[in-house]
């Protein structure tokens, strides 16, 4: 009985640490980054290169010659282009089951997208959204272009 309810304890424990995007839990890195590339967090603007992290609530910002290519942990792949500005809306991923969640917001410019394991796992616990839409993951690739000043 106390075995039982040990591991009832443990799946809680589990679930509690596991739950989908937490501001400030790193959410991926930086791999690539051309011209002027910053992240905004907590009110505050970061300049943002090769090997920065990415957490939950960042915003990633790209000047007018600049880009950057982020690696989330499950092995997403995001590249955004000039004048972008991309938010980290959502991101939990649990290594070991490759049980996760994502929602990542495009204000504007480009974005483009390779899937990783969460996508391949559940491809409902993924979507992107635009100041008009919400996209959900069905295939592995794919590109987001917002025209306009979405800045908010």
């Amino acid at each position: 009985m106390i075995k039982a309810h040990w591991g009832a304890l443990c799946a809680l424990l589990a679930l509690i640490w596991a739950s989908p995007g937490l501001a400030g839990e790193v959410a991926g890195m930086i791999k690539v980054a051309k011209g002027a590339v910053s992240i905004e967090r907590a009110g505050k603007k970061l300049p943002a290169g090769v090997g920065s992290e990415v957490e939950v609530a960042d915003r990633v910002r790209t000047g007018q010659d600049a880009s950057v290519g982020i690696t989330l942990r499950d092995n997403t792949l995001l590249s955004a282009g000039p004048h972008s500005l991309i938010v980290i809306e959502k991101f939990a991923f649990d290594n070991t089951t490759q049980d996760g969640a994502m929602s990542i917001r495009i204000r504007k410019g480009t974005l483009s997208v390779a899937s990783g394991k969460i996508a391949k796992r559940t491809p409902a616990s993924v979507d992107f959204h635009t100041p008009t839409s919400v996209l959900g993951v069905r295939g592995t690739e794919f590109v987001i272009e917002v025209d306009g000043d979405g800045d908010e």
